[in-house]
């Protein structure tokens, strides 16, 4: 099966710009399109000073995450322009799962290289892993690109008492 269009979801952590790089790769022998998406997930909260009306004004808080999105975006296409001409980028807002599975399908991608961010414990519990859903909801195949992990430090050692 031939792959024309790769969708990579990108956060701009280290993580997701390390998938963004495997993918670029990834898709050089294809001629691929490489297709970056961020998604912004609107903040939803209630707070004590909702009882009494008095509450930020979310809607400020998502155009300013989407402002940031778009020049995040622009700078990065920008910076990899040179590296791999084909490569455009999309921001959405929802749920990230859910946006990157539906702007896969209405894509028409044939692949979704993405990062884990290695999560465990009560953070994956509560918080749930996207590449895990992504993977549970999308039309075509996902590639998951593991989180890395800084290397361990060897610590030092100590001298013996007396030599130096």
């Amino acid at each position: 099966m031939p792959i024309k269009r790769i969708l990579v979801p990108v956060d701009f952590s280290s993580s997701s710009l390390l998938a963004l790089d495997y993918a670029i790769d990834f898709a050089k022998p294809f001629e691929a399109e490489i297709i970056v998406l961020f998604v912004v997930e609107p903040v939803v909260y209630a707070t004590p000073a909702d009882l009494y009306g008095a509450s930020a004004d979310l809607g400020m808080v998502l155009k300013e995450q989407e402002r940031g999105g778009r020049e995040q975006l622009a700078s990065l296409q920008k910076r990899l322009q040179s590296r791999y001409s084909r490569l455009r980028t999309l921001m959405q807002t929802g749920t990230p799962f859910l946006s990157i599975a539906e702007t896969a399908k209405r894509q028409k991608a044939e692949l979704i290289i993405m990062a884990t961010h290695g999560r465990t414990g009560l953070s994956h519990l509560f918080l749930g892993s996207v590449a895990e859903k992504v993977v549970r909801t999308a039309v075509c195949p996902v590639l998951t690109i593991p989180a890395r992990k800084a290397p361990r430090r060897k610590p030092a050692r100590s001298k013996p008492a007396g030599k130096r």
